[in-house]
């Protein structure tokens, strides 16, 4: 079972309807304010999850009154987003992928936040994306292979997310490694590209940010 998360940052409505309609088998969660924007699609959740301080409470009552719709409802002086919690109850619900729509936006301190998030996916052997039309970001820790023809974009950007990622190799790429210590604070992943049908990165120890994105044109 896939899951989708809507989340409450900023979401273009027509990737969200899109992606939607080719995916109706996931599992649905709305993340707060990210309700608002399934509502215009007219796309019911499964689950609605947050402290609800920025959703239309004449709205999450509609959806109150739905009994094929869970609402989770947490106190806003909590220690997790709601995002985090969305991702919890995602791995709870037995998800074998869970995608992040709206984790994107204004809110930097939000953004890094949802990539750092992503470790319970990885911890839990679970594929955890951020999308939106331009970018997926994910996180690995092992052998890692891309296709060309299903990236999201030319570029492919390899950050580290701990202190360092050892033993680094990177095959397939127009910017190829062997054996490299990549240490946090420093560039040299920024906008990679592939070149072969499928790369191949390697990796030793440590954690990356993989991020796949295409230009604005």
């Amino acid at each position: 079972m896939n899951t989708l998360i809507v989340s409450g940052g900023e979401i273009n409505l027509d990737f969200l309807n899109k992606y939607y309609n080719t995916n109706k088998n996931s599992t649905l969660i709305a993340v707060d304010k990210g309700l608002n924007a399934l509502h215009k699609l007219n796309i019911l959740p499964n689950h609605i999850v947050g402290d609800f301080d920025s959703v239309n409470k004449d709205l999450l009552a509609l959806y109150s009154n739905n009994p094929n719709i869970t609402i989770h409802k947490y106190n806003p002086e909590k220690d997790y987003t709601d995002t985090e919690i969305a991702i919890k109850l995602a791995i709870d619900l037995n998800s074998c992928c869970i995608n992040i729509i709206g984790g994107f936006g204004n809110r930097i301190d939000h953004l890094l936040a949802n990539i750092h998030i992503l470790m319970h996916g990885l911890n839990a052997n679970i594929p955890c994306y951020l999308i939106d039309e331009y970018n997926k970001v994910y996180l690995i820790n092992s052998t890692t292979e891309i296709l060309k023809s299903k990236t999201y974009g030319k570029y492919i950007s390899l950050i580290p997310l701990t202190s360092s990622v050892s033993g680094l190799t990177l095959k397939g790429f127009k910017y190829p490694l062997t054996g490299y210590t990549l240490p946090i604070g420093v560039s040299l992943g920024i906008s990679n590209k592939i070149v072969d049908d499928i790369a191949t990165i390697y990796l030793s120890n440590g954690v990356l940010i993989v991020v796949e994105s295409c230009d604005f044109a």
